[in-house]
């Protein structure tokens, strides 16, 4: 028969070490709540205040970010970020990762990870409107890899698809630093006016607390702290932690939950992810600063025999937890019933400040909300410079092998996985469902318009983790930078950004140093770019047998285009169209996807950023766009100048002629990844008007060439450095991937 141990047994035998508590965080337990817990009790400590819930030592960090400007509505905080975009309208957006979950259980890890994003939106009020993603993988020679990779976007796409949202951007990265640590960031935009925003707060003494969903089994219990310990071989055994969903649910909930706040009875929801009705009860009584009482059994379950302890951690999915005025219970339950979902009422606010769990009739756990909530322990973590950094800094420039045919390389580069087309991932989502995307999956960013308006949403998702890697501070400021290049470029003004911050192990000095750095960099761009951090998530631990991936902060960034008509993709438009350049292209090789190709190696410095330069080119860009005067717009990125041109060319199925010359080499010139750059075109009447532009900004601009057909010339200093046909070229880019995974 199974028995939970004793408060003596948990002291003597170390189970709250198993827990997820240290000996330190177990004694202030007891000086909290001036006895030693109970095994439930130890449990709500243990996932509370465990990495994952409580930020216990990003938490000084996160709180130098930016996080106040003119459009915020709802920094960070809540279940996500809120910006203003005019006529009373408001963009709700977040991003989450599930990394762990989706080492072990790929397809529910991904799936789950994309409807706990989707939940944290509409418990905010908001209707979603579309999800992107941030994945990154090992190299797909390896067949583990290649495993996770399919059932990682299968999970995604089967959720999304099914919920009738639409899966709209996002990026893949393969890198040998994730082979054992995959990262799967998932990002949910929504819509709502500004008297339907709601907040997660356990309001108003004797209100009812609700359970509306679906029911309560045991998978994904301890789903949080296991999310806030480094993987290992013994990972495998957990599968238990990874929760199940079932995205057919998720939509009944989606609707009946909308239905209900429409009734204008509900004082404070909040979605039930990590940590379960634990995490969602105790977060809403300590932000309304009251307490709470739960009865677990009206909590609906499925499954026989549940003791507190597991209904309480249990991370079962689809469920939310609701606090409504009192009397109106009647309501709840009839838009629940009507969607065929179980509502129940299985507690009170109360006002003794107390965290109150009872069980068929008896206490069996009872603490303060603010010890279990705001008394979380906060670690100042010590930071030390790695000694790579040090080493990778004294490097000036990478020594170029003699490469006689860059027609090869180039074709390299387009083939390889980073630049290779990733059709074979999205073409997987239903991107087109609610028919308002505007801009689908493959430009630099993804937009979505909104109905009965001449506006429309830019939304990207960027990060780099191998500039990162080489120089956090310098790589978290060019990650904001280019994903609001990407913005820009879609014709979108920047209006605030969503983390999501995947680092190793913080206990190691060099990790938290690369971390603090990052922030530091992620923090300087967001304010020169006037974009705040709104809201994100911290995923620490993720290494594999003590061994971490790059560090990879994701910048989700979504931004405002004000009339339709300035909508602007990638793809050149017609042939004759000029072909300009705005930025300076330096000799910056390291940390690129040439350097990578060619020298096999990933060290040195990444490329320079200069913000105030950046904030220009931005300016300058859309400036441009806004006055009609360009047919095209493009960031350059990884693999330099040549491979946007060559993305621009395929997108827009012509060609393109460009004669220039320069003192770079010309690997530089081709394949740089000089950072502040943008590829435009604009026809021949309007190329002097986009000058001035950008004289009067302060941006240089040169005529690099034209558009042509079929055919893809570079030529530099008189001499011709590229010449291809268009389909070899697109045949290249194109079959890359399903190559891969077909083992071709």
């Amino acid at each position: 028969m199974y028995r939970e141990p004793t408060a003596e047994e948990i002291y003597t035998e170390k189970v709250y070490k198993e827990l997820g508590l240290s000996d330190q965080e177990y004694q202030r337990v007891i000086q909290l709540i001036g006895r030693k817990p109970n095994y439930t009790e130890a449990g709500l400590f243990s996932v509370m205040w465990s990495e994952h819930c409580s930020y216990k030592t990003s938490k000084p960090v996160l709180k130098r970010f930016p996080t106040k400007g003119e459009r915020v509505l709802q920094g960070p905080g809540e279940g996500a970020g809120i910006v203003d975009i005019g006529d009373q309208q408001a963009v709700v957006f977040k991003i989450e990762s599930h990394n762990h979950p989706s080492a072990i259980e790929p397809y529910q890890g991904a799936a789950t990870g994309v409807g706990g994003i989707i939940r944290d939106v509409f418990s905010m009020g908001a209707r979603p409107i579309a999800l992107l993603n941030s994945l990154r993988f090992g190299p797909l020679e390896d067949k583990r890899v290649k495993y996770l990779f399919k059932n990682v976007v299968a999970g995604i796409a089967n959720y999304g698809n099914s919920m009738g949202i639409p899966t709209v951007g996002g990026e893949v990265v393969f890198e040998e630093a994730y082979q054992g640590n995959p990262l799967v960031n998932a990002m949910c935009v929504g819509l709502l006016e500004h008297h339907q925003i709601k907040k997660g707060l356990a309001s108003g003494i004797g209100n009812p607390v609700m359970y509306v969903g679906s029911s309560t089994g045991r998978d994904g219990i301890h789903g949080a702290t296991f999310a806030s310990v480094e993987l290992s071989e013994d990972s495998e055994s957990k599968k238990s932690s990874v929760q199940v969903g079932d995205p057919f649910l998720e939509k009944l909930l989606l609707e009946a939950t909308l239905e209900l706040l429409e009734l204008d009875i509900v004082e404070g929801i909040q979605d039930m992810g990590a940590a379960g009705l634990t995490s969602s009860s105790s977060e809403m009584a300590s932000k309304a600063g009251n307490g709470i009482e739960l009865d677990l059994s009206a909590v609906p379950r499925r499954e026989a025999n549940m003791t507190p302890y597991e209904i309480m951690l249990s991370e079962s999915q689809e469920r939310m937890l609701v606090v409504v005025k009192k009397g109106k219970e009647a309501e709840v339950k009839r838009v629940f019933d009507k969607w065929g979902l179980f509502s129940a009422v299985i507690g009170k606010v109360t006002d003794d400040g107390l965290y109150r769990i009872i069980d068929q009739g008896k206490i069996v756990a009872e603490v303060p909300v603010n010890a279990l909530v705001d008394e979380a322990p906060v670690y100042q973590m010590p930071a030390k410079e790695p000694e790579y950094y040090r080493r990778f800094q004294q490097i000036e420039n990478i020594e170029i092998p003699d490469l006689p045919d860059l027609n090869q390389v180039f074709i390299a580069l387009l083939s390889s996985p980073n630049i290779a087309s990733k059709e074979w991932v999205y073409r997987q989502y239903d991107h087109m469902v609610r028919t308002s995307t505007a801009v689908a999956p493959g430009s630099d960013a993804a937009v979505i318009t909104i109905r009965g308006t001449k506006k429309a949403l830019a939304m990207t998702t960027d990060g780099n983790g191998r500039y990162i890697y080489l120089d956090p501070k310098v790589g978290g400021a060019i990650a904001v930078a280019e994903a609001a290049r990407n913005i820009v470029c879609s014709g979108a003004e920047p209006l605030a950004i969503t983390d999501g911050i995947n680092f190793g192990n913080p206990e190691k000095p060099e990790i938290f140093w690369q971390f603090e750095q990052a922030a530091a960099g992620i923090s300087e761009a967001c304010d020169i770019l006037n974009t705040p951090v709104i809201g994100g998530n911290v995923s620490f631990y993720n290494e594999n047998n003590g061994k971490a991936i790059y560090p990879t902060p994701i910048i989700g960034m979504v931004g405002l285009i004000s009339d339709t008509n300035h909508i602007t993709t990638q793809a050149f438009k017609e042939e004759d169209d000029v072909i300009l350049l705005l930025g300076d292209t330096y000799d910056e090789l390291m940390g690129s996807e040439f350097q990578k190709l060619v020298i096999e190696k990933v060290e040195g410095k990444p490329p320079k950023i200069d913000l105030e330069q950046e904030k220009k080119v931005q300016q300058a860009t859309l400036t441009a766009i806004r006055n009609g005067l360009v047919q095209s717009a493009h960031d350059i990125s990884e693999g330099g100048l040549a491979i946007a041109l060559a993305e621009s060319i395929i997108s827009g199925k012509l060609g393109a002629n460009i004669n220039l010359t320069g003192e770079l080499s010309k690997e530089a010139f081709l394949f740089s990844e000089s950072q502040s750059r943008v590829l435009l075109t604009s026809r021949s009447k309007d190329v002097e008007k986009v000058k001035k532009i950008t004289q009067e900004i302060g941006v240089s601009c040169q005529v690099i060439g034209k558009v042509s057909q079929n055919e893809f010339i570079v030529e530099y200093n008189g001499e011709i450095t590229i010449k291809t046909d268009v389909e070899q070229m697109k045949k290249a880019w194109k079959e890359a991937i399903p190559c891969l995974m077909e083992s071709c």
